[in-house]
């Protein structure tokens, strides 16, 4: 390695990218192609740093196939920067091999790091939970260190395990610090300022209450029977329903949630649940066969009891109920919440984070635009989503593991 190979990367461990870039910008030799494509991506010129990552990984020859393997991974992290979430993790786990098998521990963290956080964004929270088990940093350089807390520290956040999204976040700030990087130190404290913002609204007749986070993890934990809109389920303590899949018996369980300790009228749960206000015996008849449908998958948490003009919940043991709602209202929240990153997205990444088809996030994203909430760059295959950051609440709520969207 030359002095100015070695001089550029000094300068990117440092977060100096355009000093990076003085030394090796003329040079088209793999070495500085590679650094040049790092330097790139730390400016936020993604498209470019990919092509020079590549031309990089094409020029170092069959003999250098731990230098191949670098490149790979730092085009993989570009790729999770665009949010380029369907390429193959084959590429990154063949890398990953080579760098463990070279003793290129540095770098196979960052790979398996990589690894987590595409995890994280696609909500695969128990496979992110093992990939970070297997870390190891002890005695890595602190920026990596870093990363590596905040990956952490999302997980438990994501888990509403706040003590110990807290724990990780002070030794990500301590990492950060000795790294002296000021885009770690900025990631992190954007981390830290979720605990503090407001996480979701707890609904009651005649009004709302504002949680954080950690009051929000309080609450799952109580013995409150909680109808969960940002999951779109229900539960009390550990025992839970999930219902992001049957839409129809959630906007039930809703109603009658909201209206606790009352009862709801057939016509209003008519209403909320098919979407018309002229019903039917065809209707009543439905309503009957989804309130039993309802009745069964609770009936372990709750009663559903017919009364005079509708039907009521009685949870078991003179539980209280408590409704979770977003921050924000809206079908769009979790669309709108992963847009907040302020990364551009793909339709298709976007429908493979929710769980839902692109057919359903395109008609999304037409009403989020039209309502001025998201905005599109580029044409056809190329177009790409973005929204301003959403820094008035925390979106960890909002980004459930495999939701579907209705």
């Amino acid at each position: 390695m030359d002095s100015l190979i070695a001089a550029s990367a000094r300068a990117l461990a440092a977060g100096d990218a355009l000093g990076a870039l003085k030394r090796v910008a003329l040079r088209d030799d793999p070495p500085a192609l590679a650094l040049r494509g790092i330097a790139m991506a730390q400016l936020g010129e993604h498209p470019r740093a990919r092509e020079l990552l590549r031309r990089a990984a094409r020029g170092f020859g069959a003999h250098e196939e731990l230098a191949r393997a670098r490149c790979v991974v730092a085009e993989a992290e570009v790729a999770l920067a665009v949010r380029d979430l369907n390429s193959s993790p084959r590429s990154l786990a063949a890398a990953l091999a080579t760098l463990e098998a070279h003793a290129d521990h540095a770098n196979a963290l960052q790979a398996r790091l990589i690894a987590a956080r595409r995890l994280l964004l696609l909500g695969r929270l128990d496979q992110a939970e093992a990939v970070l088990a297997l870390l190891n940093t002890h005695g890595l350089p602190p920026s990596l260190a870093a990363v590596a807390e905040l990956a952490a520290a999302e997980l438990a956040l994501r888990s509403l395990r706040i003590e110990l999204a807290r724990t990780a976040l002070a030794r990500a700030q301590e990492a950060a610090g000795r790294a002296r990087v000021p885009a770690l130190l900025a990631e992190v404290a954007e981390a830290q300022s979720a605990l503090d913002r407001p996480a979701a609204r707890r609904l009651f007749a005649g009004g709302e209450q504002v949680l954080r986070l950690d009051e929000v993890a309080t609450l799952l934990a109580s013995d409150t029977l909680v109808v969960d809109a940002c999951r779109r389920g229900l539960g009390v303590g550990a025992a839970w329903r999930p219902l992001a899949r049957r839409p129809v018996l959630f906007a039930l369980a809703r109603a009658l949630a909201e209206a606790w300790p009352g009862d709801v009228d057939r016509e209003a749960l008519i209403a909320c649940a098919f979407h018309t206000r002229l019903p039917n015996e065809s209707h009543r008849a439905r309503l009957r066969v989804e309130i039993g449908r309802l009745r069964a998958l609770v009936t372990e948490l709750a009663h559903i009891d017919a009364t005079a003009r509708g039907f009521v919940l009685r949870p078991h043991g003179e539980r209280a109920v408590a409704v979770l709602a977003p921050p924000v209202d809206g079908d769009q929240a979790s669309l709108a919440a992963l847009l907040a990153d302020g990364a551009a997205w793909s339709t298709s990444a976007l429908a493979l984070a929710l769980g839902a088809s692109q057919r359903t996030v395109q008609r999304a994203l037409v009403e989020l635009e039209a309502a001025g909430r998201v905005r599109s760059i580029g044409q056809a295959r190329t177009r790409r989503w973005l929204s301003p950051p959403l820094a008035g609440f925390t979106t960890i709520l909002l980004l459930p593991a495999s939701l579907q969207m209705e």
